[in-house]
């Protein structure tokens, strides 16, 4: 079974509409659905935005479902040139880049896992995001990229403080919960990969662009989700 967590209510509609047998489960206030696409059985929930809210999906669909692999999806801003409004990053890794206990002798970004020890990346699945890069870049009029995707809970519009991420991590694109994801797959030790639409570029970064992309970014999401699991 593939877990899917998105952001958005919309890419979820998306994804039901196109699959079979669709049951539902309430679990902690979140709506999980599960079905069938391509003969593939998958769980799906949208987590809202921010950490907390991804890393409680995530706990509660690997404990209630145990999935094989979390495709995390959405939107996201950008974080360097590379990629502008309508592209498509899969991530390689992830950073929770709002993670601040340097005063203790860690680094930015830093967390210190039970079990695990400490560590400022999350790696991404690679088989997984080679896949899902190569469906992406069969969508039309659509730049894929793969890079470091860095999580926070904070919407950034400032041009500084992105560039700032990416001189920092590394990072292609911000957004607010694929680090948590990570996170808790890897405490589980569950595969997970990482896909953004880029809603906001450098230079194109007020909040509105959200809202005005939402449907687009959904659309290509979607169908590159479809032909994931296609696969």
């Amino acid at each position: 079974m593939v877990g899917i967590i998105c952001a958005m209510q919309v890419e979820a509609d998306g994804i039901v509409a196109l699959a079979d047998n669709i049951n539902t489960e309430q679990i902690g206030g979140m709506t999980f659905y599960t079905g069938i696409l391509h003969s593939r059985e998958w769980v799906l929930v949208v987590c809202g935005e921010g950490k907390v809210n991804a890393a409680m999906c995530t706990a509660v669909m690997i404990r209630a479902y145990h999935p094989s692999l979390i495709i995390n999806s959405g939107v996201g801003g950008a974080l360097s040139p590379v990629v502008s409004i309508g592209d498509l990053v899969v991530g390689s890794k992830a950073v929770e880049h709002d993670m601040n206990i340097t005063e203790l002798g860690y680094r930015q970004g830093e967390v210190n896992l039970p079990g695990h020890g400490r560590c400022v990346y999350f790696e991404c699945d690679k088989a997984a995001a080679t896949k899902l890069t190569a469906v992406c870049k069969t969508l039309p009029d659509t730049r894929v990229a793969q890079g470091v995707i860095a999580s926070g809970d904070v919407f950034i519009s400032d041009r500084t403080k992105r560039l700032r991420l990416n001189d920092r991590f590394g990072a292609v694109a911000c957004e607010m919960e694929g680090a948590a994801i990570g996170h808790v797959c890897r405490c589980f030790n569950v595969p997970f990969v990482i896909l953004r639409a880029i809603s906001d570029d450098l230079d194109e970064n007020e909040g509105m662009d959200f809202v005005k992309f939402c449907q687009l970014a959904a659309d290509k999401t979607v169908r590159a989700l479809d032909l994931f699991l296609q696969e």
